[in-house]
């Protein structure tokens, strides 16, 4: 019987056949149609006129670029007549970032008023002479800083900037003036990283501030700065600066590629660009370090780094960093070897014991009362007499006190900030001991460690030894010393798999390094550091004397 039918069943090629010429359009139908619609969505978010360029009609090119600025109430089109002639102009700007008075005397009066077309043959031009764009540029403009500008995007972000455009009849594109009106502040010493000794100069929001100070601070034609836009529907200025000759051409690149990968509508602090471009977002440490000084930040440059600045942001992000960095402050360089080498071992001490300072008393006291010495045990013993609370507890509650204490000191005003700081932990201190909630002791490791914290040099470093502080104290209340040991040994392990733009973070410890030693946990005298970090790779490895 299966002979039978056998004829009559279609073999497994031609099963196979019938799939195929019906599955293969199907899918290649909806590639068609997701590509379709992808790009449609395109074209919809990105609108043809804004990148394409000006075709040279004066009307045209002005309806292009109102189009593109959209329904600015603060908008400004000045439309005249060049000189005597018929030829017509227009200067484009926005109301209020734009220094009118600048546009009224160097650009209309020169263009109006005091235009006059050459002679020709010793007689005055006719009115229906045409100027070029040249010989206003090189006989009439009294101004500065002017380019030619052919894209109607980037005509209208300088616009939005407070930047002037002026079109004339009969020429292609617009010549930008840059009229911006910035109000920003001097440059002071910056208020998070004081110095007894050094420098006083620190950026402030104004990016061509910033970049001016490095220039005439660096004094060096080999230091490169690469200008990037970045934000979707806030564009803001970003520049990239480093040293040609010094930095590793692979870094810059890696660098400017993770920046070219932002997709977010604005940057309003260059800790966007830190967090969107670590390499590791759920570390607590931070991959870049963040600073407002200009010493640094040179120094950073000379060793082999970058330094990322954003329009509106007085905070430079020097990349690599490595955790040796977080610990180290350019006063260490400015005093003696001996003196700063001393101030730094007590800066390492300074963030173990911020760290690990209160896990320790817990583990001690809960569960290893044997390590205490005799006397030292009896006395804090009688101090704990009448406490209702376990260790855990008290350590939490004068933690989290001291963290909200802190917290409120640096939102409230600054002489109202350092009275509520001073006074509320005396009195939240005094009156939980009198109350018999926490003993004594208590109260001094507390506030050893709350010191010990302020002796980190970087915020951000400060924060992430205060977020360990709390995951030791559970280690701690766990296992004791033990779960400080395991809790330690996690942390070394993460910190030695951790990089910054394949820098490894513990360097030069881990890997081991032993030329970098000269500027580790010790400082050593400036003649003996001729060379520049190994891990960074550097192009030039000798520090030019």
């Amino acid at each position: 019987m299966w002979q039978a039918i056998t004829p009559y069943i279609p073999s497994w090629q031609a099963f196979a056949q019938a799939a195929i010429a019906g599955i293969v359009p199907y899918i290649l139908s909806k590639i068609m149609s997701v590509t379709m619609k992808a790009e449609s969505d395109q074209s919809q978010q990105k609108p043809e006129s804004a990148y394409e360029g000006f075709i040279g009609n004066f009307d045209e090119d002005l309806d292009m670029l109102k189009a593109d600025l959209g329904q600015l109430e603060d908008l400004n089109v000045r439309m005249f007549q060049l000189g005597y002639t018929t030829q017509r102009a227009a200067l484009v700007f926005v109301g209020g970032i734009s220094d009118r008075d600048f546009i009224d005397t160097h650009l209309l009066e020169s263009l109006m008023g005091k235009l006059q077309p050459p002679s020709q043959g010793g007689a005055v031009a006719s009115p229906d002479y045409k100027y070029t764009k040249e010989y206003l540029v090189e006989h009439t403009l009294p101004v500065g800083s002017m380019k030619e500008n052919r894209i109607v995007n980037d005509c209208t972000y300088d616009i939005l900037k407070g930047d002037t455009a002026l079109f004339i009849e009969g020429h292609l594109g617009a010549i930008m003036f840059n009229t911006r009106k910035v109000k920003v502040r001097g440059v002071d010493e910056p208020p998070s990283e004081v110095l007894v000794r050094g420098p006083r100069l620190g950026f402030n929001e104004c990016l061509v501030d910033n970049m001016t100070l490095l220039r005439q601070q660096g004094g060096n034609k080999k230091l490169t700065f690469i200008h990037r836009r970045v934000g979707k529907r806030v564009q803001r200025e970003m520049v990239l600066a480093y040293i040609e000759d010094i930095a590793e051409k692979q870094l810059v690149t890696e660098v400017l590629d993770r920046i070219s990968k932002i997709d977010i509508d604005d940057l309003p602090d260059s800790s966007y660009i830190e967090q969107l471009i670590e390499d590791n977002y759920l570390s607590p440490f931070p991959q870049l370090q963040s600073t407002e000084r200009l010493d640094r930040t040179l120094c950073a440059l000379l060793e082999g780094r970058v330094a990322i600045f954003l329009e509106g942001s007085p905070f430079a992000s020097i990349a690599p960093a490595t955790f040796t960095m977080l610990l180290q402050s350019p006063e260490d360089y400015y005093e003696r070897w001996i003196a700063g080498t001393l101030v730094r071992c007590l800066r390492y001490f300074a963030a173990f014991v911020s760290t690990f300072g209160p896990s320790l008393y817990i583990s001690l006291i809960s569960f290893h009362q044997g390590l205490i010495p005799t006397k030292l045990a009896l006395s804090i013993a009688g101090t704990r007499v009448g406490v209702p609370f376990p260790s855990i507890i008290e350590v939490l509650i004068m933690e989290v006190s001291l963290e909200i204490l802190r917290e409120a000191g640096l939102r409230l005003p600054k002489p109202i900030g350092q009275t509520v700081g001073i006074v509320g932990g005396l009195v939240i201190g005094d009156a939980a001991v009198r109350a018999g909630i926490v003993s004594p002791f208590m109260v001094i490791v507390v506030a050893v460690t709350a010191i010990s914290s302020f002796a980190i040099p970087q915020y951000s470093a400060g924060i992430s030894l205060r977020i360990l502080r709390f995951l030791a104290i559970f280690a701690a209340s766990i296992l004791g010393l033990y779960g400080v040991v395991l809790f330690f040994l996690l942390l070394c392990s993460h910190l030695v798999k951790l990089k910054s733009f394949g820098v490894p973070y513990m360097s030069p410890a881990v890997p081991y390094r032993l030329s970098d030693w000269k500027d580790f946990i010790l400082r050593a005298p400036l003649r003996l550091m001729k060379k520049r970090p190994k891990m960074l790779g550097t192009r030039n490895p000798t520090r030019e004397d």
